[in-house]
């Protein structure tokens, strides 16, 4: 009888951490999982022990480099910074919090130059550079300062338009 009791303790206590998992987001990593896990003990002494050896853990994934934090505006400040490349899906990395991703960036001219077609490379005060790949005018030339927005077009595509005029298509090249 005393076995059984046992038994069913340890069933309990060892797969209370497990039950828990299954509310935790599938994109949560394993050692931020085990940590939550850590909750579901009821025990005080065992949950102690628990959440310091998962949380010592976590503590070395993030020194060695294997586990990285990051808060919602480094998620934020790191998909505005990719705006323009065409990247294969992250799972998550850099937040999926609901928000809509960028549509607009709004900066100002740094240098700009006439390609050997005849088109534009603009690069903008925050480092990204954009080349026109359309034929489209321009009336008046980039010039250092001017007010730059750059937002997304439909099928992947993005248009540049420099101090209010028309925009032109571009794709992100650095």
């Amino acid at each position: 009888m005393k076995i059984q009791c046992l038994l069913a303790t340890v069933m309990l206590v060892g797969g209370a951490p497990a039950m828990a998992k299954k509310n935790v987001d599938a994109g949560t990593p394993a050692q931020v999982q085990k940590l939550i896990g850590c909750r579901a003990i009821t025990d005080p002494a065992q949950r102690l022990a628990c959440f310091d050896r998962e949380s010592s853990g976590i503590e070395q994934a993030i020194a060695k480099k294997d586990l990285v934090v990051v808060d919602r505006e480094q998620a934020r400040a790191t998909r505005r910074s990719l705006f323009g490349f065409s990247l294969p899906g992250f799972g998550g990395l850099f937040g999926d919090d609901g928000e809509e991703s960028v549509k607009q960036i709004e900066s100002t001219v740094a240098s700009s130059v006439r390609n050997g077609d005849g088109g534009w490379t603009v690069r903008l005060a925050d480092n990204t550079t954009w080349m026109q790949t359309d034929d489209t005018p321009l009336g008046l030339s980039p010039k250092p300062g001017q007010k730059v927005v750059v937002r997304r077009g439909s099928m992947g595509s993005y248009y540049l338009s420099v101090n209010r005029q028309p925009g032109f298509k571009v794709k992100r090249v650095g």
